[in-house]
Formats: C-alpha cells, structure tokens, sequence
C-alpha cells in the first residue's frame, strides 16, 4: 500500500469517527452553541488537522508537510470572510441561534462535496490546459484587490439564483417551524427560511471555492494535500463560527491581511515556471507573517478605541 493511500485512509477514517462525534452525537439536538463548546471544538479540529500534517511530514516528507500548513493556513485565513457572510445570512432571515447549527452542519456537509468537485476539475484544467493557471493566479489578484478596496458585500437572497429557483417551484413559508426545512401545508410540501438560509449559505461556498481552490493550488496540485486542508478548514468552520461571530468586530484588518494574502499567491501562481518563483517555505512564512500582523494589529486597534471610547 502507497503512502498516499494510507493518509487517504487514515483521513477518511478520521472524518467519519470526527462526523459522528460531532456531528451525529453532540450537535444531533437543537441548541445554542456556547462559548466553551465551541472553543473545546475548535481546539480539536486544529489539533487533528496538525495531527494529520505530522503523518504527512512521516508518509510523504517535509515538502508536502509544509505544503499541506501552507494550504490549510491559507484556507483558514479565507474562512473569515465565510463567517462575515454567515453572519449577514442569519441576520437578514432572522435565524435563531438555537437553529443555526443544524444549517451550517448541512452546509459543512455540502461544500465537502462541492470542494472535491472543484478541486478536480481545478487540477485537472491545468494539467490539460497549463495556461489556466495565469487565469487562476488573475483571479486570486483582483479578488484581493476588491477585497481590499472594494465596497463592503451585502446579501440579497432576492436576487440570488438558487433562492429564486426555489421559490419558482416550492412554496416559502413566511415564519420559522422550530428546526424544520419542510411542512406539509393543506396538502402541499413547503419550505421555511431556514431552508433558504440553506440555500444560500450552499451557494456562497460556490463563490468562496473560486477564490480557495486557486489559493491552495498556488501552494501544490498534489489531491491529498489539496482536499485534506480544505476539508479540514471547513470541518472546523461550525466551530470557529461560534467562538468569534460576537468579536468579529475586534479584528478589523483581518480582512486587510486575507486581501493581501490573495494577492501574494495569486502573484506566486503567475510565477510558478519562472526563476522568480517562490519556495513553499518563503510563501508560508509570508502568509503566517501577514496574518499575526494583521490580527495583532486589529488586537491594538480594537484595544485603542476601547480606551479612547472610556475617557471620552
């Protein structure tokens, strides 16, 4: 058996037991996630993820080892802006904090599958098509940029395509039943907003996965090292939901440093075949480098006008 296999193994393995703890035990009945849970969550997740990093330095070597950091890194760093829109999707269809797990645990589900799809096709495009990598690396720049400069996102599920598709062939309910997708109304099988939330929080990973597919293939095109980081972001998104959707405020140059991040691997994949390219060490060093100032800055600010607000 190849070393390649037995990670692929050890992953899915681990993903199954992870899912059922998780997902099948702990978060099977409606509740509001508190703090210390979704700390103790957190801390798992990242544990397991640099758990797996240590058998991909042991199966695969350093390289991979560091590709793998890199990747999860980058892909974790890219989930804030997940959390931005999590958050305006439960606010604007006025979702209970008691009802929100069972949302995202189908949404974690749904973008495992909708991250595989991607990444094989995104592998596969430049393997056939070696020029699409520019396209690619492109895309992460002028995303980064927008993100930088750009105007603040809302969300209008009126105008998202997956809702009004929803709502040409099943009837929407105007108010919640508990934790429920669907009733039966007079006969006929209707949705309620919690399945609209669904939808749309399912369809913003689309969008997410044109920006973190490319960032992690800026890094390597190896599947295993590639899927396994984004799963085990995503896995731990649920958590990191809870332990920071109250302070998201606190970090206000985070978004500022993931901006920069985008670019930096976009101009790393425009520079993968030349003399210029840069080492998978230099780039994580660069990207964990980013984020600590980033989020150390948001700290000072955040402390700054706290202090300035008080003796005002």
């Amino acid at each position: 058996m190849s070393n390649q296999a037995v990670l692929w193994i050890g992953f899915t393995i681990t993903l199954c037991i992870m899912f059922a703890i998780d997902l099948g035990i702990f978060n099977r009945k409606t509740h509001e996630v508190s703090f210390r849970e979704a700390s103790a969550w957190t801390a798992v997740w990242v544990a397991l993820a640099l758990l797996f990093n240590i058998g991909v330095y042991f199966e695969l070597g350093k390289e991979k080892a560091l590709e793998f950091l890199a990747g999860y890194t980058i892909e974790q760093s890219l989930s804030v802006d997940n959390l931005f829109v999590f958050i305006m999707i439960f606010s604007y269809f006025k979702i209970r904090k008691n009802h929100q797990p069972k949302i995202l645990k189908w949404g974690v589900i749904g973008a495992l599958v909708l991250r595989a799809i991607f990444i094989i096709a995104g592998i596969d495009l430049i393997e056939r098509f070696s020029w699409t990598i520019y396209i690619f690396g492109g895309i992460l720049i002028v995303t980064g940029f927008k993100m930088a400069f750009g105007k603040e996102d809302s969300i209008n599920p009126d105008k998202n395509f997956a809702v009004r598709l929803v709502r040409r062939f099943m009837p929407i309910t105007k108010r919640t039943y508990g934790d429920r997708f669907f009733i039966n109304r007079q006969g006929v099988r209707a949705a309620t907003p919690l399945f609209l939330a669904l939808v749309v929080v399912e369809s913003s990973d689309v969008i997410f996965a044109v920006d973190s597919i490319p960032a992690v293939l800026s890094v390597t095109r190896d599947p295993l090292i590639v899927y396994t980081s984004n799963a085990f972001a995503i896995m731990g998104l649920r958590s990191l939901y809870y332990l920071l959707a109250n302070v998201m405020g606190m970090f206000a140059y985070l978004k500022l440093g993931v901006s920069v991040i985008l670019a930096f691997v976009g101009i790393k994949m425009l520079l993968g075949h030349s003399q210029y390219s840069f080492s998978t060490q230099f780039s994580l060093g660069v990207i964990l480098g980013v984020l600590l100032i980033s989020i150390l800055t948001s700290i000072v600010f955040a402390k700054g006008k706290g202090t300035s607000s008080r003796t005002s």
